[in-house]
């Protein structure tokens, strides 16, 4: 995956319904709440499309942190809007991984908001970057 300049990564997807105590004074999702359903999207595909959850990670002293998250907010979600996270890596070196994604509204999934992220694997032990194993890599190559 690091060396891979050119290849394309799948794109994952997962629904998120919009909760009351998401809606802000504006009547709307409000702005935070959205990199919370970021970070629920890529929890469960993390377990169910790169086959490997967080729970393992921890098992091996792994975790992630956020170093970098750029969001774009294009259009308003309200409540009873159906949300679609679609996530997906466009590389990886070191201890980062490099990922795009866009938070879409309705049925007809209307960009509500856009924006890309670092995420940079942590030993538990210590507290430091670690270069993501071969295993991973190659679990995250899909």
């Amino acid at each position: 995956m690091e060396n891979e300049e050119k290849k394309i990564y799948s794109a994952f997807e997962t629904n998120i319904y919009v909760r009351p105590d998401d809606i802000d004074m504006n009547n709307h999702v409000h702005y935070s709440k959205y990199l919370d359903y970021l970070l629920t999207a890529r929890y469960e595909q993390m377990k169910n499309n790169y086959g490997m959850s967080m729970e393992e990670f921890l098992e091996r002293g792994y975790t992630w942190v956020a170093s970098n998250i750029n969001i774009t907010y294009k259009r308003a979600i309200q409540l009873g809007d159906k949300v679609t996270v679609r996530a997906q890596i466009t590389g990886a070196k070191g201890a980062q991984v490099f990922l795009n994604f866009w938070i879409l509204k309705g049925e007809n999934k209307k960009v509500a908001a856009e924006g890309n992220s670092i995420f940079t694997m942590i030993s538990i032990k210590n507290g430091r970057p670690v270069r993501i194993p071969p295993d991973v890599l190659e679990k995250y190559s899909v």
